[in-house]
């Protein structure tokens, strides 16, 4: 079991943010804390504890400070 961040009001708002977390890294995005672990459930919690992951909201497509995957770095002309 992980320590809630103080941030986090609930441990449902840790589990949704992981559990969003997940399905990037499922995706191909790369962790941001190290670790032994080759789960990505059990990376996206590491990396909510450790308070790397942003906010979730509902307008936006992507986890504060996460990239794009499609179209990193390219613009459309």
């Amino acid at each position: 079991m992980f320590k809630l961040p103080e941030d986090l009001e609930s441990k449902y708002r840790f589990v949704t943010l992981a559990a969003l977390r997940a399905e990037q890294l499922q995706a191909g995005a790369l962790p941001r804390v190290e670790t032994l672990s080759r789960k990505h459930t059990v990376i996206a919690q590491e990396e909510v504890a450790a308070g790397v992951v942003g906010e979730w909201r509902e307008d936006e497509e992507n986890l504060e400070g996460e990239p794009d995957a499609e179209g990193e770095g390219e613009e459309e002309e």
